[in-house]
C-alpha cells in the first residue's frame, strides 16, 4: 500500500512539473469595461475573465477557454514586488492589436489576484 502512494506522490510531481514547463510566457494588463464582449455581448460571465490578443484569438475559438495565469515580475520598476498568486481566467473578449498592449487583458479583480494594480503591466506565465 506504502508503494502505490508513494507512486501516486511521484506521478503527481510529475505531471505538476511537466504542467510549469508548459507554460507560455507574456504579458498581462487589466481593464475595467465587460460588456459588451466579443464572445458573449451583454451576458455577464463573472469577473474572473479576460480578453484574447491577436496571437490567441484564433478566429474567436478562444472564447471560453480556461487559462491560468501565473505574475512572474513587474515591466518597470516602480513596483519592484508585484507578484501575488496566479488565477484562472475565462476569455470572453478580444483585445485588439494596436490598442492591445500584452497577451491577456484581465479583468481587474483577475489582475487583482495575481499583482498589485498600480503595477499595470506584468510579465506571465500561463497555460490552457
Amino acid at each position: 500500500m506504502a508503494i502505490k502512494i508513494h507512486a501516486l506522490l511521484c506521478l503527481g510531481l510529475v505531471l505538476r512539473l511537466m504542467s510549469v514547463a508548459s507554460a507560455i510566457s507574456g504579458t498581462a494588463t487589466y481593464n475595467t469595461i465587460y460588456y459588451p464582449s466579443a464572445c458573449y455581448g451583454n451576458e455577464d460571465e463573472g469577473v474572473m475573465i479576460a480578453a484574447a490578443s491577436d496571437d490567441l484569438w484564433d478566429d474567436g475559438a478562444a472564447c471560453g477557454r480556461m487559462y491560468t495565469v501565473t505574475c512572474t515580475g513587474p515591466t518597470n520598476q516602480g513596483v519592484p514586488q508585484a507578484c501575488r498568486d496566479q488565477v484562472t481566467v475565462k476569455i470572453v473578449d478580444r483585445c485588439q492589436s494596436p490598442q492591445c498592449q500584452a497577451t491577456l487583458d484581465l479583468s481587474q479583480e483577475a489582475f487583482s489576484v495575481i499583482a498589485d494594480p498600480n503595477a499595470g503591466k506584468i510579465t506571465i506565465d500561463y497555460n490552457q
